[in-house]
Parts: C-alpha cells; sequence; structure tokens
C-alpha cells in the first residue's frame, strides 16, 4: 500500500510530520514524500528541510494521498498549481484522499469536496466553503473516501482515524500507545469555541497578518 505525502515549498511541518509519524507505523504501508519537483523543501519557517526524491510524474497512483496544510495553499488553490492537478488526476485512483489544515483547500480546489462535508483550520472555513464545500467544525470528517482533518495537530487524529478504518482498531490503538498519543493540554482553548474572545482576536490578527505577509 502506498501513502503518498504531496508537499510544497512552505508546507506546515506538524501538519505532514503528525499523519507521517502513525502512517509510517502502519504493517505494509510504503511512505513516500512527493513534490513537484526533486529536490529539497523547507517548511514554513524555513527551518525545516526535506529532501523530496520523488516528483508527483512519479507517484501518479498511490493508494493513500495526504495533503499537508500552509498559509501558501491559498495561494496554490487560487493559482491551482502543479499540487492542485496532481490531486485531481490522483484522486480518481485512490482508496483514500485525505488532507490536513488548509490542505482541505488544495483538495477543494481539484475539485475532490465539491458538495461535501469537509473541515480545515477554523480561519479558512469561508474560503473552503468558497470552492463548494460544506465547512464543518468537526475535528475529523469522513465523507465517502475522502478525510479532512481540522488544524495543523488533528492530522494525527485524522491519521489514526484512518488506521483504525484501514487496519482495524487494534492497530489503531497500538499505534496510538507507541507514539504515546494523550492530549492532556494544559489549557482549554483549542477551538475558537472555547478560546476567550480576547485570544481568539490577536490569534486572528495575527494569523490574517501572516497572510498578508506571504501572500502579498
Amino acid at each position: 500500500m502506498q501513502i503518498a505525502f504531496g508537499l510544497y515549498q512552505g508546507f506546515t511541518a506538524l501538519d505532514a510530520i503528525g499523519p507521517y509519524q502513525v502512517l509510517t507505523n502502519l504493517p505494509g504501508a510504503e511512505v513516500v514524500l512527493c513534490a513537484e519537483r526533486k529536490g529539497e523543501l523547507s517548511d514554513d519557517n524555513g527551518l525545516l528541510r526535506f529532501q523530496i526524491d520523488a516528483s508527483f510524474d512519479d507517484v501518479r497512483e498511490p493508494d493513500v494521498l495526504v495533503v499537508p496544510g500552509g498559509t501558501i495553499t491559498r495561494k496554490l488553490a487560487r493559482d491551482r498549481a502543479p499540487i492542485v492537478e496532481w490531486v485531481e488526476a490522483a484522486h480518481a485512483r485512490t482508496t483514500w484522499t485525505t488532507s490536513v489544515c488548509t490542505g482541505a483547500l488544495v483538495l477543494a480546489a481539484a475539485g475532490v469536496l465539491d458538495g461535501r462535508p469537509a473541515t480545515t483550520h477554523w480561519i479558512a472555513y469561508d474560503e473552503l466553503a468558497g470552492y463548494g464545500a460544506r465547512p464543518t467544525e468537526q475535528r475529523v470528517v469522513v465523507d465517502g473516501k475522502v478525510i479532512t482533518a481540522a488544524g495543523v495537530s488533528a492530522g494525527i487524529d485524522m491519521a489514526l482515524t484512518l488506521v483504525g478504518i484501514m487496519a482495524g482498531a487494534e492497530v489503531a490503538q497500538a499505534i496510538q500507545l507507541g507514539i504515546e498519543y494523550d492530549p492532556q493540554p494544559p489549557y482549554d482553548a483549542g477551538a475558537p469555541s472555547k478560546a476567550p474572545s480576547e485570544i481568539l482576536d490577536l490569534v486572528t490578527a495575527v494569523m490574517r497578518a501572516d497572510e498578508e505577509r506571504v501572500l502579498g
């Protein structure tokens, strides 16, 4: 079973690394990192660097496709960047097509989420709806063969959900225990409906400013 992570310059590291840590523990999985072209990619902070040994052209028929998010996904979706074309073509043959955070915008731009319930980072709900999806605040949404996850850390939940569907609850629980994924956050502010209003306003302002910086 081939599991392909579709990457691009400026993706959010945890969006990919969380599911990667889960899915590389799935028995029989062949995990491949691919991008528009081979070579080095960096995350959205420019600090982590990844050597990509496969291009989209090398990975045409993955069984599972994973697209992480990042601020730049808004531009990738708008411009129908190569990753959008790759998702559109590969989705026809995947067993599962998945995204984390604003990776859902790439799926949506590829036509994968038309009329579907889906989730993404809360700051991108309106943009997701603009592509014809039906945004929901759920942390993980399974609709047919499409699975979308909310922001960043939700990618771990998505991957464990996927493992449970593909290999059974015992395998998923074993992987969860192996990575000691037992969330007990020190603050109950991990969703817009839970965070204090002043914190929500602050984070919204910071993220919008980051969008302006990245997208211009």
